[in-house]
């Protein structure tokens, strides 16, 4: 019985990691969130007068 206690995490914890890389591979990998995808277009110009 004290062998499965310390057994037993480890290998959730197996299972747990090889979860983590078969999410990897099966899903695209995305790009940040918080960058946008493409710049922003200008909305007005400035000319420089003085």
């Amino acid at each position: 019985m004290a062998l499965l206690t310390v057994l037993l995490p480890l290998l959730m914890l197996g299972v747990m990691l090889a979860l983590g890389r078969y999410e990897d591979l099966l899903l695209p990998q995305e790009q940040d969130p918080l960058e946008p995808a493409a710049p922003p277009a200008p909305t007005m110009s400035h000319n420089a007068s003085g």
